[in-house]
C-alpha cells in the first residue's frame, strides 16, 4: 500500500459524538454534536442497490483516512457536506499512530 501524503487529505468532514439532551418534557433525545472538523482522504469501496419493499434503496461503503486521532470512537458519525454517515467498527491506526482510517456506510435518500 502507497503511503498517504497530507496533500491527499482533500475532504473536508465533520467529526460528531452523540450527546443527550432534555427535550423540556422529561425526554432526552440523542443528537449529534461536532467534535472536530478535520481534513481527509476518502475512497469508496462498494455501492449497492436493491429493492425493499417496492422502493429502491441506495448504501455506499466509503472509507475516510485522517491523521491519528486518540478520541474517535464508533458509535460517532461522519458529516461531509450534508451527508450524515455511521461510522461501521472501529477506527483502525495505521502506521504506528501516524494516520486513522473510519469505515462509514452512507444511505443515499
Amino acid at each position: 500500500m502507497k503511503p498517504t501524503s497530507p496533500d491527499e487529505l482533500d475532504w473536508r468532514i465533520e467529526l460528531q459524538a452523540p450527546t443527550k439532551v432534555s427535550d423540556g418534557m422529561g425526554g432526552w433525545p440523542v443528537v449529534y454534536i461536532t467534535l472536530a472538523t478535520v481534513w481527509a482522504k476518502k475512497t469508496t469501496h462498494r455501492s449497492d442497490e436493491a429493492v425493499q419493499a417496492m422502493a429502491t434503496t441506495a448504501t455506499a461503503v466509503h472509507n475516510f483516512r485522517i491523521r491519528y486521532r486518540t478520541d474517535v470512537r464508533g458509535s460517532w458519525k461522519i458529516k461531509e457536506g450534508n451527508k450524515l454517515m455511521a461510522i461501521i467498527g472501529p477506527p483502525i491506526e495505521v502506521v504506528r499512530r501516524t494516520w486513522m482510517d473510519i469505515t462509514v456506510k452512507e444511505a443515499a435518500s
